[in-house]
């Protein structure tokens, strides 16, 4: 019997799909409850970004929603959750400071774009070359971040505070051994909601984050001049924007993958993203990419697994701000921080830590860990935090790749003829002292080169191979390579005697 065939739609296709979940009230019930905690969590998160990115709270508010509801049906990740970020505000936040709002919803616009156009070039490919100690270094930094972002709350704070924050976390450690039906985080906020009303306990509220929208997103044009100087302004700011915004977006998917145990769309999550920013500045939003605090409470913390929460959760949080905005206002702000730091112990790796973990894991492995963790801590930038990150992978890797080469000297037993074997990768880091393992004025007058055992990658080993070639010949002798595969063969032939001196 021949294997079943598999494409992309099959490979990517959602579990359970949403048509499964609208006919199961169990899984609809979590896929709406999971939705509504989302949505709560969103609010005082994106009014903080807002004023991060020097935009009024109802920008923030109005891009989360118009975000969450497009990604829901054009994004490649179910359950994740896309909205205004703190990364992206950091990012675009100069564009109001300097040149004003119409520029500030232009730079969205044209992030979108950019995002659709580096989509189709195919950057979601890029994911394969992040090593596990980056994904684990981003994951710790992540839980690291979220929890210092709660700080703020904990500090010069009301001392009921501190009790409100640990019932929060009580709750939500028993509840799930109760009943898994409703959410734990939702259970929390609504006991600690609960007791702050009914003994009218003075401590900060959502409210006191910011004014709440009255109205409706309305469609939002830019009124920016359609020249070459506008668009060389916006341009650096709006690239930096969708190049942050999608390694976030796709890394965030990655662990959504490995939680859920499924595989995503990324191409598609990237282009998804793209619309989503278009349409997040068409209705004046300041745009964003994944939220991985909130993607963690939708898909580990309320367990939801479709598209239909992400919708929810945009659809939720325009309701809850726009018409239920006083209700929403008294939710005590230590409910919603009690739920982000179990997010963030749900999401450190503590198993990379342990010393058991550290013993076993090479020491390089682990020093890449903690240099994303570092760098990521440092900038409060988890995209400038993986680029590090790699780039240190990647000079630990070569460093050690580079060591893997032999050339093992063998004389025939007339001593008219050498033979070396070389054994191992050939690129620019361990070509570069292929030349001094040969004895050139020592040999005999034939050499014999044997790479049956090696491959050769790039122009600089080639460059190598004739220097050697060159230097045998100085001394009136003659090389020959033998044992090319047939790729090394065809590169060698190509390039041999066309790259200088």
């Amino acid at each position: 019997m021949s294997a079943p065939i598999i494409d992309d739609k099959t490979r990517y296709r959602p579990e359970p799909s949403v048509l499964t979940a609208l006919k199961s009230p169990r899984i609809l019930t979590r896929e709406v409850l999971a939705g509504l905690v989302v949505a709560l969590a969103l609010i005082p998160e994106a009014i903080s970004f807002s004023i991060i990115a020097g935009v009024d709270p109802k920008v923030g508010l109005f891009s989360s929603f118009v975000m969450a509801v497009t990604i829901a049906f054009v994004g490649g990740r179910p359950a994740m959750i896309t909205a205004a970020t703190g990364a992206v505000a950091l990012v675009i936040a100069p564009v109001a400071r300097e040149h004003g709002f119409d520029y500030f919803v232009a730079t969205v616009l044209l992030a979108g774009v950019l995002q659709i156009l580096l989509a189709v070039c195919g950057v979601a490919k890029l994911m394969r070359f992040i090593p596990r100690s980056v994904m684990v270094g981003f994951v710790n930094a992540l839980a690291i971040l979220i929890f210092s972002a709660q700080l703020p709350q904990l500090i010069g704070v009301p001392w009921l505070v501190y009790p409100l924050v640990a019932a929060g976390l009580v709750v939500m450690v028993l509840m799930p051994k109760i009943t898994k039906v409703v959410p734990a985080p939702l259970i929390a906020i609504l006991i600690v909601t609960a007791v702050v009303v009914t003994f009218a306990v003075s401590v900060p509220t959502v409210a006191d984050q910011g004014e709440l929208p009255r109205s409706l997103p309305e469609l939002f044009i830019p009124q920016v001049p359609l020249t070459w100087e506008t668009f060389t302004t916006i341009a650096p700011y709006a690239l930096a924007m969708a190049l942050v915004g999608l390694m976030e977006s796709l890394m965030t998917a990655k662990l959504v993958d490995d939680v859920t145990d499924t595989r995503s769309d990324k191409t598609r999550e990237s282009w998804g993203q793209g619309v989503a920013n278009v349409a997040s500045g068409l209705f004046g939003g300041m745009g964003g990419c994944a939220m991985i605090g909130q993607t963690m409470i939708n898909v580990k913390a309320s367990g939801a697994r479709t598209r239909i929460s992400t919708f929810l959760a945009g659809t939720f949080l325009l309701i809850l701000v726009v018409v239920l905005g006083d209700l929403v206002g008294i939710i005590p702000m230590a409910a919603l921080v009690a739920v982000m730091i179990m997010v963030s112990v749900g999401t450190f790796d503590w198993h990379s830590i342990m010393p058991s973990t550290l013993k076993m894991m090479p020491k390089s492995e682990t020093f890449v860990m903690l240099a994303t963790v570092a760098v990521v801590v440092a900038t409060h930038n988890l995209a400038i935090g993986v680029v590090v990150g790699v780039f240190v992978a990647s000079v630990l890797f070569v460093r050690r790749v580079a060591h893997f080469v032999t050339v093992v000297r063998t004389l025939s037993d007339d001593e008219a003829t050498v033979h070396y074997t070389v054994t191992g990768e050939l690129f620019f880091a361990s070509s570069n002292d292929l030349t001094t393992q040969f004895e050139y004025s020592h040999d005999p007058d034939r050499v014999v080169v044997d790479m049956t055992q090696s491959h050769v990658w790039d122009a600089s080993t080639v460059a190598a191979l004739d220097a050697i070639v060159t230097k045998y010949e100085q001394y009136g002798k003659t090389v020959e390579l033998i044992g090319m595969n047939a790729y090394t063969e065809q590169f060698h032939a190509r390039l041999s005697g066309g790259l200088g001196a």
